[in-house]
């Protein structure tokens, strides 16, 4: 099979989201709300984003909120974890596509080809093929461009969790976003992260706040430690401090959450929850001359 014709079959449709494009277009539609009923119509165009990635009965708010308004580049690099232990530790879909009710999504092969010749990261199908995490959201990243057009993508999956590799990735990440750019490419950067699991909606929340804080202080290092002392599990919180790391090479970072909550808004059931957060991300970037 030819390269182009390698496509990524959807493991969470049905379940996490609806089958239908016409019914998960009216739900991710309703989401995001328009922007007379949320009080605003003025767009806004971060750098990166984090979103949640759980089914959108109990995340799609979360998702609503921090992306209404948002415009993103139409290639986004996409980091997420590894819920299934799979692949290399930094594993590159390459090339093909990805199918998803709205249409197939193409992967960006030419700069996946550049991100995988860093050392840090692979070439590698397996590690995205039973993976929910990007899949779940790419319809509501397709609301964030222009004319309707479905982005293309550079998805990567973050099976790496120490700080010093995290930090040696972030490092040439950095690297890849700046020589992308300096070709005259626009690139947008999305993090998928669910928050703490499976305490009551207190505990999950103090929890959370704990690991925001230290994301709002784009401070990698704490957020890894916070998340281990803390027994906080941020199932995304390698691919969030790897972009953190990114950032630090590239500039200074500031944050917005736009949304926190957790399941049992949705459920009803406040002692065994998870914990959803939205935050836009801006970078202002280093004077290279000074």
């Amino acid at each position: 099979m030819e390269k182009q014709n390698i496509v990524r079959e959807p493991v969470a449709i049905g379940r996490f989201y609806p089958q239908n494009s016409d019914m998960l277009v009216k739900t991710v539609s309703d989401c995001l709300g328009s922007p007379e009923r949320n009080g605003t119509c003025e767009e806004t165009r971060p750098w990166a984003v984090l979103l949640p990635h759980a089914g959108y009965m109990y995340c799609g708010g979360v998702l609503g909120k921090t992306l209404q308004g948002v415009r993103l580049p139409d290639t986004l690099l996409i980091l997420c974890p590894n819920h299934t232990g799979r692949g290399k530790p930094l594993s590159v879909w390459p090339y093909g596509s990805w199918q998803t009710p709205m249409g197939n999504v193409r992967c960006e092969s030419t700069l996946a080809a550049r991100l995988v010749d860093e050392p840090s990261f692979s070439s590698d199908f397996l590690a995205h093929l039973g993976e929910h995490a990007i899949e779940v959201l790419l319809p509501f990243l397709a609301f964030t461009q222009e004319e309707g057009d479905l982005p293309s993508i550079i998805p990567v999956c973050v099976g790496v969790h120490g700080a010093p590799s995290l930090e040696q990735a972030g490092e040439e990440l950095a690297h890849f976003i700046k020589g992308v750019e300096e070709d005259g490419q626009r690139l947008g950067v999305v993090v998928s992260s669910d928050m703490n699991h499976y305490e009551s909606h207190e505990v999950c929340l103090k929890k959370d706040e704990k690991a925001l804080r230290c994301i709002e202080n784009a401070d990698p290092e704490a957020l890894l430690d916070v998340c281990m002392k803390e027994h906080i599990s941020m199932c995304g919180a390698a691919p969030c401090a790897l972009l953190l790391y990114a950032a630090r090479s590239l500039g200074t970072l500031s944050s917005v959450c736009m949304a926190h909550t957790t399941s049992a808004e949705a459920s009803g059931n406040f002692r065994q929850v998870v914990g959803y957060a939205g935050i836009r991300f801006f970078l202002s970037r280093r004077n290279e001359k000074a």
